[in-house]
């Protein structure tokens, strides 16, 4: 793979470092002007081709430009269908709206109704969020340490990231955060700590309005949350009167197996948020699914101009009917989501477990690599030999994987195969020179040798 030397890549930067605020942050990682894509590959304005484990940040579990939503997207423009509709009746919602009761809500016995707010999974957070306040009468949210919901205001105030929280130079208030599942290790239960807290009209925890929670936790670093956890979480929130949200933007989709990540635990969330692959094309669509029980909103009480988006009626209806209709999508993500699994595994034994591991459910997996400055490297090793994939935890430290749903085993291998040679050059190649006892990684995260 050729490279370009430092004046020509500043020559082919210029516009975007001319014109684009700092606050651009893929773009550091992958340092190229990207031109076409196709499935699972990226490709460079100068024809390098790229296999792409970041996916959108699982907002293309279909790949790029995927035939038959392409197909239906263009004769949809050709016929003069409508493009931005408001919250108006209109032939392509209408379509959307009964292949996902259909194929989707009905075989899963799930009573909700559908709202469109924004076009983005914080706009489907904050309504959320409001609807839950609303409902109750009351203010307060639990969320979890390590959760990620969002940069806008509301969603903010229930994210950890300290990085990110700081970005709103003002309080983030309403928010109760406790320990998610094995926070503070296996041997303590954070769902029975969090029903003593609400039970004990002393602790100082208001009555919540809700409780948000996402089963895979994707930017908090690949923590999976147990199904008896989760399953007493909800029990706990419907006992003290509380909300359940399921953040399915990123995990659901089919990214852990199934459509919805909380099937596999048997839960009926109040509320479930969506949105990321829901459009099926990358194109912006959110969702918030609401107990039919519980839609207590006026008339535009929460809106969005671009809350309409017919494009993306037309895709997300036809991923429905082409990947959804049967069991056949599922059980092939659930074969690749196990060889994922045996193939990080096996990266992750070649070294100490106290300093890689792999983690992760689904096709959303990854490699702890316990340092920020060790991840860094092993993704940018791995870009420069074909492979965009990209970091998560609150220090970076894990490499996630978010492979297209419908990859090939063949491309899925050959992009593992690259990953495991990046780690293998930053860290294998020294540690394993030496025996255990004569190398280390320092705290920083470089790799020291020991003396006899």
């Amino acid at each position: 793979m050729t490279h370009q030397s430092a004046p020509d890549r500043e020559e082919e930067f210029a516009i975007f470092n001319h014109l684009e605020s700092e606050v651009r942050s893929y773009a550091r990682s992958f340092p190229v002007v990207f031109a076409r894509a196709r499935e699972a590959q990226l490709f460079a304005r100068d024809g390098t081709a790229y296999l792409d484990f970041l996916m959108g940040c699982s907002s293309l579990n279909y790949g790029h430009n995927p035939p038959e939503l392409k197909s239906a997207l263009a004769d949809y423009i050709a016929g003069d269908g409508i493009t931005h509709g408001l919250d108006l009746y209109n032939e392509a919602k209408e379509s959307f709206l009964r292949e996902f009761h259909e194929t989707i809500l009905s075989p899963r016995q799930l009573d909700y109704v559908v709202q469109f707010p924004g076009p983005t999974g914080a706009n489907a957070v904050e309504a959320a969020l409001k609807l839950a306040r609303k409902i109750t009468g009351r203010s307060n949210i639990i969320a979890f340490t390590n959760g990620f919901h969002g940069v806008s205001l509301g969603a903010l105030s229930c994210t950890g990231n300290r990085y990110h929280r700081a970005a709103a130079g003002q309080l983030l208030g309403g928010v109760t955060r406790l320990p998610y599942d094995g926070y503070l290790g296996s041997t303590v239960d954070t769902a029975n700590y969090l029903d003593r807290l609400l039970c004990d009209p002393s602790s100082g925890v208001d009555a919540p309005a809700a409780v948000i929670v996402e089963t895979v936790q994707g930017e908090g670093g690949l923590n999976v949350a147990g199904t008896e956890w989760l399953r007493k979480v909800a029990a706990i929130a419907r006992k003290h009167g509380a909300l359940l949200i399921v953040d399915d933007i990123q995990a659901g989709v089919g990214r852990t197996d199934a459509f919805f990540s909380f099937e596999a635990a048997g839960l009926r969330p109040d509320i479930v948020t969506m949105a990321k692959s829901i459009s099926g094309y990358g194109l912006p669509m959110a969702l918030v699914l609401i107990d039919r029980q519980l839609d207590k909103w006026e008339p535009g009480e929460h809106n969005g101009t671009f809350r309409g988006n017919c494009h993306a009626f037309v895709t997300a209806r036809a991923a429905l009917e082409h990947f959804w209709r049967t069991d056949s999508f599922a059980a092939s993500v659930e074969e690749k989501g196990n060889l994922l699994k045996s193939r990080l595994e096996r990266i992750a034994q070649k070294y100490d477990p106290s300093r890689v591991s792999a983690k992760g459910r689904g096709m959303m997996r990854g490699i702890d690599l316990k340092f920020g400055e060790v991840a860094s490297q092993v993704i940018s090793t791995a870009f420069q030999n074909g492979l965009i994939v990209e970091t998560a935890g609150p220090k970076d430290e894990v490499v996630k994987c978010l492979p297209p749903l419908v990859i090939g085993e063949d491309q899925l291998s050959q992009g593992l195969d690259i990953l495991e040679d990046a780690i293998e050059r930053v860290i294998g190649s020294t540690v394993n020179r030496y025996p255990p006892a004569k190398a280390a990684l320092r705290e920083d995260g470089t790799v020291a040798r020991l003396r006899s």
